[in-house]
């Protein structure tokens, strides 16, 4: 009869090392789905500095706003290009939303849509802003379910995350402008 405990605790203490390395696997899946939402969200930010920039230079905006826009857009790439911090970064990037909403009302969006190519580039603008919206939302779910994951108390207890970093939301400023919507609708 005895026998049948041993039996009885190698199978739950097998379960139970299952069940941790399935946690683990889990974790590791979220980790690697964060960098790579990380990495598509990277590009698309600099998608939409890109379009920015090219609108800017354009000729179809007036000659503030496209200042005000090629700028926000350098310091956008500049703040991507280098190893600055993630609020300089988060910054850079409300500060280019800021410029397109305020320089692209409805009287300007119809300006540069009569303009030669500008239809294109308001439609590429619009959509470059939007994949933001989603990529920096995707992200976020995965910053969300991986530290849901990593509160929970097997997982901190037998130091299932190893020595990763705790994951950080990306929160900043990513509206279309209005008009720019209201315009592709």
């Amino acid at each position: 009869m005895s026998w049948w405990w041993v039996v009885a605790a190698v199978i739950a203490i097998g379960l139970f090392g299952l069940y941790l390395s399935m946690t683990a696997g889990r974790l590791d899946a979220l980790h690697k789905r964060i960098d790579t939402s990380r990495l598509s969200l990277d590009a698309q930010l600099l998608r939409r500095s890109s379009v920015a920039l090219e609108l800017a230079t354009s000729g179809g905006l007036d000659p503030a706003g496209a200042i005000v826009v090629a700028e926000a857009a350098r310091d956008a790439r500049t703040a991507a290009d280098e190893d600055s911090s993630a609020t300089d970064r988060a910054d850079a990037e409300t500060a280019l939303t800021q410029a397109l909403s305020v320089t692209l009302d409805a009287e300007e969006v119809a300006e540069v849509r009569s303009a030669p190519g500008g239809s294109e580039l308001l439609a590429e603008l619009a959509a470059s802003a939007q994949r933001v919206q989603l990529s920096r939302r995707f992200l976020n779910d995965a910053v969300r379910a991986c530290a849901q994951l990593r509160r929970q108390r097997l997982v901190t207890t037998f130091r299932l995350a190893g020595h990763t970093p705790w994951p950080d939301p990306v929160e900043f400023d990513d509206s279309v402008p209005v008009a720019l919507v209201a315009s592709s609708s």
